[in-house]
This record gives structure tokens, sequence and C-alpha cells, in this order.
């Protein structure tokens, strides 16, 4: 049998930022900003951003710096790099979500807490603060380039507890976790959901690993359910 390939996405470059935009056919019911993982790269969530365009909704992944093609090393940039991926998706559908795995959990909930307009965050097994520091200086996080003497500093300063508290009052948040994550415990999730303000839910998958949610077709299209509700 013979598929015909899916169509590819618009690829660009926005301030040294390589991204991968993914637009329905009509008008977007919503816009996805995608933030992969530390050593990862936008081309690993196309299978997302594909789906979010089957779904009406626009996407972009993007390559966080030092990671893929885009320009730089991974550093205190990171969350305004991401806030300029918001604007960007905005350019295209008014209501935006975040949808970020691991370092990229992390990544979403710091971003959505500085911009405030958000209207969903889904964090998939989201990693904190003291893990990234560690991860970092046992070498276990590898496989991209970072600014180590300024990311220490900044892991020092930020509290993704805290940033959670501060979402804004409308941003809608999706804590998804594999009760079998080998890097970050499910607990991590937990002590999140419990400090967040309504509306919000999370889910603790049985079993499972740190990577196992990330493509599953039935975790991404509660995903896009959740995200389709918050944004109306």
């Amino acid at each position: 049998m013979r598929h015909s390939p899916p169509q590819p996405p618009e690829l660009g470059e926005r301030d040294g930022l390589a991204y991968a935009l993914f637009l329905p056919a009509g008008e977007p019911t919503a816009g996805v900003v995608i933030l992969h993982g530390a050593g990862s790269a936008k081309e690993s969530h196309f299978d997302f951003g594909r789906l979010c365009r089957e779904a009406g909704m626009a996407a972009v992944a993007f390559d966080a710096r030092g990671h893929g093609r885009s320009d730089g090393a991974f550093g205190p940039s990171a969350i305004d790099d991401a806030l300029a991926m918001c604007s960007l998706m905005r350019e295209h559908a008014p209501r935006v979500a975040l949808r970020g795995s691991s370092l990229g959990g992390w990544l979403a909930i710091h971003a959505a807490a500085a911009d405030g307009g958000v209207v969903a965050v889904v964090a998939v097994c989201p990693a904190p603060e003291w893990l990234l520091r560690r991860g970092l200086r046992s070498g276990d996080l590898r496989g991209f380039e970072v600014d180590r003497d300024a990311v220490e500093p900044l892991l020092a300063e930020l509290d993704v507890m805290d940033a959670v508290t501060r979402l804004g009052p409308r941003t809608a948040l999706l804590l998804l976790h594999a009760r079998g994550d080998e890097q970050v415990p499910y607990t991590v999730s937990e002590e999140l959901h419990a400090v967040a303000h309504e509306p919000k839910r999370l889910i603790v998958f049985p079993g499972g690993h740190h990577r196992s949610l990330q493509h599953d077709l039935e975790v991404q299209s509660l995903s896009l359910r959740f995200i389709a509700a918050a944004a109306g």
C-alpha cells in the first residue's frame, strides 16, 4: 500500500531560533508552542505538530539554543526564546498554549508564568531546577551546547514551584507523568499540582518511563482536547 507523505511544515528562523510551523487549512482554533527536552530537537516532536494541524490548530516546534539548528548555547535567554515563539504563534492564532516535555516542561511553566496570557500549559514529566543542576554537574544532561557558567546561577535563582503559582488566572494546567519515570520522579508533578491554581489536572500513568508519554497517541490526543477546552 502506498501512502502520501505528510505535508511538511514551514521552516524558518527568528532571532537565531530555527523553527517548524504547522498551519491548518483554515483559521486555527488555537496555537501551540512545542518545547523539546534536553538533547532533543524540534524534529522529535513533528508528530505532535502534525496532530495539532489535523485538529485545526497551529503549532510551532523550535530548537532551543544549543540544540539542532538554532544559534548559540543554551543559557539565560531560554525563557525569552520561548516567549518569542509565543509571539510568533500569536501572528497565526490569538489563543496560545505551551506544551513541553522534561526540560521543555520546566521551560513551559516558566514561560507561561512570565507571559500571563497563555491559555494552557501541558507539562510532560517536567524537570525541577535541582534535578537539572544535578544532571549538568554529573554529565547526565548531554548532547547539547550549554553555557554552564550562566545556567548554574539561573537554575539557582529560578523555582518552578513558585512559577506554577504565578500562572495567569485563566491559564489551565495539565501535568502528565509516568509513574515509572527513572529520571524525574512523578512526585514532582504531584507537588506542582498541589500548589497550582484551578483549572488544573494531574494524570500519573502506571509504569512507563521518562520518554514513554511524549509520543503516545492517546496522551497526545488528550493534551489536544485539554488545550481546545482551555482555548474555548
